[in-house]
């Protein structure tokens, strides 16, 4: 019988082989984050107390530098470098009859296959156009749309008629109507203000908050309620609040002696809080980190 000569296996296939059997070994779906966007011009200035990903922070806001200075026109227009009307081409004013109501919204972003959903919920007195205006709130809403446009994202604003269980389901609509598209989606509402009722109505629906992958509140309300919710106990929804130090609608301490009120009682919650020294109402809504706040809730609910 003839010996069978077997043939030293090359160095560079070896490497081949074994990058080859890591990728078949690796996870199916790379976790899904938001790319950089205008980072230097939009993460915070700098903070008093705490490190970006700390669970509460202390940021540095500065009314002459963060207005002033980012404003061509203070609190109206923003210069330009902080723009970008990518997300221009997809807007569209749109309705959705649900519940036996007609939801009046905008949209930037295509909804099949969306890998994420952010709904903006403004309050009193403002409207839908509120949260698509390019140029206020020192471009922050731009930013959002372009972080949703550039990654697969869908980014909405609605008319809240009813600050109450009516405005909820109207949001509950527009979420079941686009995870139908979107299935593998989460939605992240974000509150401002008043707005914050509509959050907390979601928060305590089961059938809301299944669909939910974190809520963002901006100088808006608590509810103690929503400890004693299935929601709560289950630690499934993070939450974020914004604050101004100087917000004479809702003070930031009773707010944040919710957020302690929170953590003392779950202390993993998935809970962060911000607050803006001097910053007033609307500082939460020109100052928040869309992108730092957005990534750590897709990295707390696995995504």
């Amino acid at each position: 019988m003839t010996a069978t000569r077997i043939l030293p296996v090359p160095p560079l296939v070896v490497a081949v082989l074994v990058l080859l059997a890591a990728a078949l070994g690796a996870s199916p779906a790379a976790a899904y984050r938001l790319e950089p966007f205008k980072d230097r011009l939009f993460s915070y200035p700098g903070l008093l107390a705490g490190k970006a990903d700390d669970p509460f922070v202390i940021v540095d806001y500065d009314k002459r530098r963060d207005i002033h200075r980012r404003d061509k026109v203070w609190e109206r227009e923003v210069y330009g470098e902080y723009v970008s009307m990518k997300p221009s081409g997809s807007q569209e004013d749109l309705t959705l009859k649900a519940n036996g109501r007609t939801i009046s919204y905008m949209r930037v972003g295509e909804p099949r296959g969306a890998r994420s959903i952010v709904i903006y919920v403004h309050g009193q007195g403002g409207n839908r156009f509120q949260g698509m205006n390019d140029v206020s709130f020192g471009g922050n809403f731009n930013r959002i749309k372009n972080l949703m446009v550039r990654n697969a994202g869908i980014y909405m604003t609605l008319d809240v008629k009813n600050f109450d269980a009516r405005g909820a389901g109207d949001v509950k609509a527009l979420m079941q109507h686009y995870m139908r598209q979107a299935p593998q989606a989460r939605a992240y509402v974000a509150c401002g203000s008043m707005g914050g009722f509509l959050c907390w109505e979601l928060a305590r629906d089961s059938g809301a908050a299944a669909m939910m992958g974190g809520m963002l509140l901006m100088g808006s309300t608590w509810d103690d309620a929503f400890l004693s919710s299935g929601t709560f106990r289950g630690g499934r929804l993070p939450i974020y609040f914004g604050h101004g130090s100087w917000d004479e609608v809702y003070d930031w301490k009773k707010q944040a002696a919710f957020y302690e009120r929170l953590k003392a009682r779950k202390s993993d919650y998935p809970a962060r809080f911000a607050l803006f020294e001097t910053g007033t109402h609307g500082t939460p809504i020109r100052m928040t980190d869309w992108r730092l706040i957005l990534n750590w809730m897709f990295a707390a609910t696995g995504r």
